[in-house]
């Protein structure tokens, strides 16, 4: 079957994955192809690269905490 680009047409879904085709589709027997989905959210490798940033920079927080820590300990020794 051929297809004709201007008869692609792109849709967003609803909350729960449905597309709307219109009035003019109603009581016909439709087939759709779902040719490309794209996500507002991020991909995997946003999400590794992320948490790799979060993880160094909890490691920097934490390093600079027991710092401050031990001079605030030793401050209340003297």
């Amino acid at each position: 079957m051929k297809v004709d680009a201007h008869d692609l047409r792109t849709n967003d879904t609803d909350d729960r994955g449905r597309v709307y085709l219109g009035t003019e589709y109603a009581n016909k027997r439709v087939t759709v192809a779902i040719v490309e989905v794209e996500s507002d959210g991020p991909d995997e490798e946003e999400l590794a690269a992320a948490y790799r940033e979060a993880s160094e920079s909890a490691e920097a927080l934490s390093e600079e905490w027991d710092e401050v820590s031990d001079e605030a300990w030793r401050g209340l020794d003297e």
